[in-house]
């Protein structure tokens, strides 16, 4: 196991990589090209200055996080295989700068929603929350009000601003799209990209629906057990994986995050995990919380007895943490609380370890 924290170049981030190296246990960053738009060719030399400074802070760039799906995929519109091209060109660059995971998802128009960015928690901390009732009332033009108001002027991945001017259109498209038939569309890009992503020596996880709940009647594409067997099914080759992202999974109160954890990773088809934890105020709501099990729904023990008893051997990163002791910056992304978070998950990975 590899423990890393997702990191945003090019100036994006408060987080340093001096100050991530310092962090026990972890070796190295998830990171990606947030100023280039989904379906454009990723140059190798904008990757290789990435992953140069990275590795002279002393920490390896072995996963991206994300290389996003232009929405053309998404569609199953007649310009995808342009786009699945870039991809594929893109993938053979990011291998030959030593890649080793890519994150991605299939979620249409939007990658994900909160209701509030920086919800005060009874200890004086924040974190980000979300209200199904509320975030159902929303037009869409009151959600972009909404995340960019909370950015705190940070790039926020999945809501960049050159998408929004095509979010309503593209809404209305989907309303006509039915579950099968976007499944079919991603068949065809699994299919297109999973063969590269053999001979490229690279393991892809779909991150799942966050949140797992519908908005705006768009298809929801992973977000139970029963959805990830549908997913994992549509192509059947070890590369084709999930990145089990115990926060969103969580999110629905139906879901056994530790049963999902133990099945697939019993299949070798989880190569990289998200570490977060959720408290729910209701069967819908719930609010992001610091990583110990105490402190929300989710059984982190379990999930990583369920990751060790099955021989996981990929990238674990603390997801999304609290703002505390006064930390300003990216919604979910400071310093602290992520730095805590992992320093508890390398410790819950050791105690199972050495119990086994």
């Amino acid at each position: 196991m590899k423990m890393i924290l997702r990191w945003f170049p090019n100036g994006d981030d408060t987080v340093t990589l001096s100050q991530i190296r310092q962090i026990p246990g972890v070796s190295g960053v998830a990171t990606f090209l947030s100023d280039i738009p989904a379906g454009e060719l990723w140059p190798m030399e904008r990757i290789l200055a990435v992953k140069n400074e990275v590795n002279e802070a002393g920490l390896e760039m072995e996963v991206i996080e994300s290389i996003n799906v232009h929405e053309d995929i998404k569609k199953g519109l007649g310009t995808r295989d342009m786009y699945i091209d870039n991809y594929i060109k893109t993938m053979k660059n990011l291998h030959e700068a030593g890649v080793k995971c890519v994150c991605y998802n299939f979620m249409p128009v939007m990658d994900w929603f909160r209701s509030d960015l920086y919800l005060p928690l009874e200890d004086g901390s924040a974190a980000m929350s979300y209200s199904h009732e509320y975030a159902s009332k929303l037009t869409l033009d009151n959600m972009l009000e909404s995340m960019m108001s909370g950015s705190n002027n940070f790039s926020l991945p999945g809501w960049e601003p050159e998408r929004f001017g095509a979010m309503a259109e593209d809404i209305a498209f989907y309303q006509n799209v039915s579950q099968e038939e976007y499944f079919k569309n991603i068949k065809y890009f699994l299919d297109a990209i999973i063969p590269a992503a053999e001979e490229y020596d690279l393991d892809f996880g779909v991150h799942p629906d966050d949140p797992p709940f519908p908005l705006f009647n768009l298809p929801k594409v992973v977000n139970s057990q029963e959805s990830i067997r549908t997913y994992l099914a549509l192509h059947d080759s070890k590369r084709n994986g999930l990145t089990l992202c115990t926060g969103s999974l969580g999110a629905n109160k139906n879901n056994d995050v530790v049963a999902i954890a133990r099945e697939f990773s019993a299949i070798g088809k989880i190569p990289f995990v998200h570490l977060r934890n959720v408290k729910h105020t209701s069967d819908t709501d719930f609010h992001e919380s610091a990583h110990p099990t105490a402190c929300g729904d989710v059984d982190m023990f379990g999930v990583i007895k369920a990751l060790q008893d099955n021989g996981f051997d990929g990238y674990i990163r603390p997801d999304h943490g609290r703002k505390i002791w006064g930390e300003t910056g990216r919604p979910g992304y400071g310093l602290y609380d992520r730095a805590l978070g992992a320093c508890y998950l390398e410790g819950l990975w050791e105690a199972c370890e050495k119990m086994r």
